[in-house]
């Protein structure tokens, strides 16, 4: 994945424009890590913030859209292309100040874009 594609969503991951995800629960590879707050296109990087709970204790992480495998819209769920340890270890998410700062957003993009490729979840 390029880091130009790391922000749009991926032809086959089922998206359509206009799609509202949030409230759809989000899985990792390994296991849900909670569900999308919100999402955000800033500097035509596209992303969603996901509320991870009690998981990583009650803070939000954020996800670029090419992150994003597959959209299951019968089930209300989001597949994602990275572990549950992966989507904790990415850049600290702490306000949503972050979701417009460029710096921050090319800083989670390039951790994401640096994973090794890893078999999806099935929808």
């Amino acid at each position: 994945m390029t880091i130009d594609r790391i922000w749009s969503y991926a032809a086959e991951s089922g998206h359509t424009e206009g799609q509202d995800l949030t409230g759809y629960a989000v899985a990792a590879t390994d296991g849900t890590i909670g569900h999308v707050d919100r999402e955000a296109a800033p500097h035509d990087m596209r992303h969603l913030v996901v509320d991870t709970g009690v998981w990583v204790f009650g803070r939000s992480v954020l996800v670029p859209a090419g992150v994003v495998t597959g959209i299951d819209t019968r089930g209300r769920k989001v597949i994602l292309a990275c572990s549950r340890a992966d989507a904790k270890a990415a850049p600290r998410f702490q306000t949503d100040s972050e979701t417009r700062d460029p710096e921050y957003l090319r800083a989670v993009g390039d951790y994401y874009d640096r994973l090794p490729p890893r078999e999806t979840a099935s929808v």
